[in-house]
């Protein structure tokens, strides 16, 4: 993509162990690596401490990790926060179980440009 848009991948896990090496590997290895942020609600599982591991190996993986179970609404709000906050132009969401194929983020990132839609906070009237 050109004029190097600052793109955060994110996604919220609980009980993703299974998955989230893959993922995060799938992700990562797109041409363009774009950055990306994991909000784990302290899954049991130790999800977390995979992702922890992870960041070893991986730049610009994030991730915050929550007191409980605190659900998908409230990860969204915040992963948007941390986007705003960390000046992303653009926040692509995916669920950790790959029923989003992390293949398609390069489509996803070759037509940003056509949809565009920028992050900002809103006033609610």
């Amino acid at each position: 993509m050109s004029n190097q848009k600052k793109i955060l991948i994110f996604t919220a896990t609980y009980n993703e162990s299974e998955n989230i090496e893959e993922l995060i590997r799938m992700i990562k290895i797109q041409d363009s690596c774009p950055d990306l942020l994991i909000i784990d609600d302290n899954s049991p599982d130790k999800t977390a401490d995979k992702i922890t591991g992870l960041q070893k190996i991986y730049q610009k993986l994030f991730l915050i990790k929550r007191s409980g179970k605190l659900g998908l609404d409230s990860a969204h709000k915040e992963g948007y926060e941390f986007a705003l906050k960390n000046n992303y132009d653009f926040f692509i969401s995916m669920d950790a179980d790959f029923s989003h194929d992390p293949k398609e983020i390069k489509n996803f990132i070759k037509h940003l440009n056509n949809f565009p839609l920028k992050l900002s906070r809103s006033k609610r009237v």
